[in-house]
């Protein structure tokens, strides 16, 4: 890729009125026009993403929330545990009415309880700016107003992985963006064996912003050249057309299985890469052990492998031979770990790479969740980017970040984390702007009761989301198109200047401005706003990449002229493999952070620990979540194709994509047979923990056996006074479990579980998670 700057970027159109903006899903220009707001993809996008079509509608859609509201249980009584939270109607104040009372709240808790009383709670993709990125505000508010707060570590996407990788391969960084690029599959790679595939739903969204999705094309081009990609998923879907993938599915929650049995097959073939084990890896002796059965009497042979996953033997066998001695990938992505001992698979996938030889090669070995996400498989900009300082956190504990609930219902619980027995905090005040823990967590019907015991829930939102609706005093804030800001990704070279498309919503308010006047009333405004405006801030922010541009006698040009241009192209670095490559070429001098220095197999660390369900190398450990009279089917829940996680549910795009209203499920025709079900159907599925609605799509795309329901569908209870209602708009995190992988990571197992389903006859309940409070 050329590493150099050029002006203005030529795939930006900024004629007739249309003003750069950018997101998640991709740069975008956009205007407000006769007919409303107007959005066009980044020209210099060869395969932009749709959800850019979720704007128009939702801009100004009555979801949105107008002013500030207090809920009327707490104005009247005060704070304290509630459990009319969720159930309660709210009351509109103003914004000098609603901060002088969370002014007093906040300062209530800092000084009878501390900072240690506070959870900054606020987990989620928020905004693709730098700035009014509303995590990186919340807690820099706290920091500097409180003192601090109780933070979340890890993420719900690769709780089991982060905590898992560095102990055993290298920086979680170091894998999945410093590693196997989309370039080095185009050009290098023999063969993908990809467990859980490489979604382009995924790949087409970045945490930051995205310029050009290159994913599809990459597969694409590999392909023609003559690279293979076989797919191991319960859904077709899981890689792309363009790839040409062989289909397999086992059963979910198998994949160790499987790559015990191919691992095993590779040894009794002489197949492997002794070498390269000898030289790089560390434990593979107490591994093979247990591979071999000596350890526990057990062969993990092709033979075992099939009677667990539901693969034939003989294709077990095929399998590891069709690797053997080929330029060869493993992938493994998220949806694997995010499961009940969600850690096997991915320290499993690593010993197959490693097993074949490959890791560290160009378009070889191992990249654990390449096609996540739009930054993985890309080269790293050579220029610091914005970066908004957040202070201090004078407070030292955390959670887990899937481990709220437990924590809101057990305060001064012990419990297990990397090793550690921690014990949780006693939250008295959960403070929340940006994300949707009613998307993004476990079993709702729960959540609603760990909420209930906090005196006072605090959530800045642009609509009227479940979190929202649950909250003790709710702020409304400002979409991205109201405010200004600065695009950015470390793995993207389009900098982007995001000018304001339209005026804010109601009496909506930037994050920044809410917070600045919250400090004021704490005494602390002047080191919160450092006496900055907002667009002194994106001068501020946008100077360290500048003096960079210059201090390389590169174009750097004034964050005025960056401003009117709309966009920068920053240089990249070259693609090189990074730290794996440079451990395999000399794994002396560039020895990796793991306690060997080596790959490690076996972790004697991790070993010591003494958590039976997380031993000290991968092993195959039996479920408990496997189907069952009551729940005979296993649930994926998994990402939707048309928003980003729950955002802009309310949009065009993704309303479109209901039927019925309801989010629409997939299914087996076997399975549909069975129970009457036609497709266009609507169905309940429910189990122990809760019941909703969705419509259903009966495709041979999915594995007998296996329902299919997108996380993201705005939880819509029937009636909000039961324990446990019927979510008629189709959330299926009323039905998963909220456990954690391992009492070694206490990763999200929000992926994978199990229920039932039948057709719905009854009255088709209203759709009211859209309408406004």
């Amino acid at each position: 890729m050329d590493d150099t700057i050029g002006f203005p970027d030529p795939g930006l159109d900024l004629s007739d009125g249309f003003k750069p903006h950018t997101s998640h899903w991709g740069v975008f220009s956009a205007r407000q026009g006769e007919a409303g707001l107007e959005v066009r993809a980044y020209a210099g996008d060869p395969d932009p993403n749709r959800i850019i079509d979720n704007f128009p509608g939702a801009l100004r859609h009555q979801a949105r929330i107008t002013q500030p509201a207090i809920r009327r249980g707490w104005l009247e009584r005060g704070p304290g545990p509630d459990d009319r939270r969720g159930r309660d109607e709210f009351v509109s104040v103003s914004w000098e009415k609603a901060l002088d009372l969370l002014g007093d709240e906040l300062a209530r808790i800092r000084d009878t309880r501390g900072p240690g009383a506070v959870f900054g709670g606020s987990y989620g993709w928020s905004s693709a700016g730098r700035f009014h990125h509303a995590q990186s505000q919340v807690h820099r508010f706290l920091n500097i107003a409180l003192g601090g707060y109780v933070r979340s570590v890890n993420s719900y996407s690769s709780g089991a992985s982060s905590v898992l990788l560095p102990q055993i391969l290298c920086g979680y960084e170091d894998i999945t963006k410093r590693n196997v690029t989309w370039e080095q599959i185009a050009a290098d790679t023999d063969i993908v064996l990809a467990f859980g595939g490489m979604a382009l739903k995924n790949s087409m969204v970045a945490g930051g912003s995205i310029s050009k999705h290159v994913e599809r094309g990459a597969m694409e081009a590999a392909r023609r050249r003559g690279c293979e990609f076989i797919l191991v998923s319960p859904l077709r879907e899981d890689l792309p057309v363009e790839a040409g993938a062989e289909w397999m599915t086992c059963v979910p929650g198998t994949d160790t299985a499987l790559m015990l049995g191919i691992v095993h097959t590779l040894i009794a073939e002489n197949l492997h890469d002794q070498a390269f084990l000898d030289r790089y890896t560390e434990g593979w002796p107490v591994f093979l052990r247990y591979l071999t059965g000596e350890s526990d009497g057990q062969p993990k042979h092709a033979e075992w492998a099939a009677a667990v996953c539901g693969v034939d033997t003989d294709t077990i066998r095929k399998l590891a031979r069709r690797l053997a001695g080929k330029r060869a990938l493993i992938t493994v992505s998220h949806s694997l770990q995010r499961a009940e001992h969600g850690e096997q698979p991915v320290w499993m996938g690593m010993v197959l790479a490693a097993a074949l030889g490959q890791i560290g090669l160009s378009g070889g070995g191992y990249a654990y969740s390449l096609g996540a996400i739009g930054y993985y498989g890309r080269r790293v900009n050579d220029v610091p980017g914005p970066t908004l300082g957040q202070g201090r956190n004078a407070v030292r504990d955390f959670i887990p970040v899937a481990r709220i609930a437990d924590m809101l219902l057990n305060p001064g619980s012990a419990y297990r984390y990397n090793g550690e027995t921690r014990t949780y905090p006693d939250i008295r005040l959960v403070y929340w702007a940006g994300g949707n823990p009613f998307h993004h967590h476990q079993d709702i019907n729960r959540l609603r009761k760990a909420f209930a015991k906090v005196d006072t829930l605090v959530v800045h939102e642009l609509a009227w989301t479940a979190t929202a609706r649950h909250a003790d005093i709710v702020l409304p804030s400002t979409m991205t198109l109201e405010r200004e800001d600065i695009g950015y990704s470390s793995n993207d070279p389009l900098m982007v200047a995001m000018h304001r498309i339209a005026e804010p919503f109601g009496l909506a308010r930037d994050d920044y401005e809410i917070f600045a006047d919250l400090a004021d009333r704490l005494g602390a405004r002047e080191p919160f706003t450092e006496g900055r405006t907002s667009r002194q801030w994106l001068e501020h922010l946008y100077e360290p990449t500048r003096a960079s541009l210059e201090a390389r006698g590169l174009e750097a040009p004034s964050f005025e002229e960056f401003w009117r241009r709309g966009s920068l192209v920053v240089p990249q670095q070259p693609d090189d493999g990074g730290r794996l490559r440079r451990f395999r070429d000399d794994p002396v001098n560039h020895a990796l952070p793991t306690p060997s220095g080596r790959i490690e197999i076996f972790s004697a660390k991790i070993a010591g620990h003494g958590d039976a369900d997380c031993p000290g190398h991968p092993v195959w450990l039996e479920k408990s979540d496997t189907p069952k009279p009551g729940a005979p089917c296993f649930l994926v829940a998994n990402q939707p194709v048309t928003r980003l996680h729950s955002q802009l549910d309310f949009g065009g795009h993704s309303l479109q994509s209901k039927h019925r209203g309801r989010e629409v499920a997939r299914m087996n025709p076997r399975d549909a047979d069975a129970r009457g079900i036609k497709h266009g159907d609507i169905i309940r599925l429910f189990n122990a923990r809760g019941a909703c609605l969705a419509a259903v799509h009966v495709t041979d795309g999915i594995a007998p056996g296996v329902v299919q329901l997108p996380t993201g569908a705005w939880y819509d209870p029937m009636d909000p006074e039961d324990d446990a209602p019927l979510c008629v708009h189709g959330n299926p995190n009323v039905l998963t479990r909220d456990v954690g992988t391992s009492s070694f990571a206490q990763g999200c197992t929000g992926q994978l579980t199990t229920a039932e389903v039948e057709k719905f006859t009854g009255n088709l309940p209203p759709i009211r998670a859209f309408d406004p409070v």
